[in-house]
């Protein structure tokens, strides 16, 4: 069994209580927009680190990270990418590769909106976006998702809240 810990849109502001929130994980994904190689540093001396860069991702970003990771885990096919679209408008790039080689677990950044949805359309592939971790862009809330992997069955997802977008917590 995989403990995975989902966050996306940092945007150079990494939250000292992710570390506490995924203390138990085995692996963090990042969906993009890092926003500085420091980031990167901290999460990769802390946990095994999948990243993929987003948009806004310096060439410095850039060149530690992906821009696709297509891996598998669990017996789960995983993609990760940051601007993937949403169930049923994907991003008409990342579409033709959907329809023929569809991934079991589909995790995209970018709209800082949280979504977990099943798309039936695409052999029920779970779509993910963790929505936004940083204090940059239009959400309200920050956010992070846990969940657990084994034998090709997920299970104990949670949505965990950082508070709100604009507000720094120092517990």
């Amino acid at each position: 069994m995989k403990s995975i810990g989902v966050l996306s849109d940092t945007h150079g502001y990494l939250d000292e209580r992710i570390f506490d929130h995924f203390a138990n994980c085995d692996e963090i994904w990042h969906a993009g927009d890092i926003g500085s190689v420091e980031i990167i540093g901290q999460l990769q001396a802390f946990k095994p680190t999948r990243i993929v860069y987003g948009n806004i991702d310096t060439p410095q970003v850039r060149a530690l990270t992906h821009e696709n990771l297509h891996f598998e885990v669990e017996g789960f096919r995983v993609w990760i990418t940051h601007i993937g679209g949403a169930p049923p408008r994907y991003n008409p790039q990342v579409m033709p590769v959907l329809k023929s080689n569809t991934p079991d677990i589909f995790v995209c950044g970018h709209s800082h909106i949280l979504r977990v949805i099943r798309d039936k359309a695409l052999n029920n592939m779970l779509y993910i976006n963790p929505g936004a971790a940083g204090r940059e862009g239009f959400h309200k809330f920050r956010t992070l998702l846990r969940f657990n992997l084994h034998e090709g069955l997920i299970s104990q997802m949670e949505a965990i809240e950082l508070g709100k977008r604009g507000v720094v917590y120092n517990d």
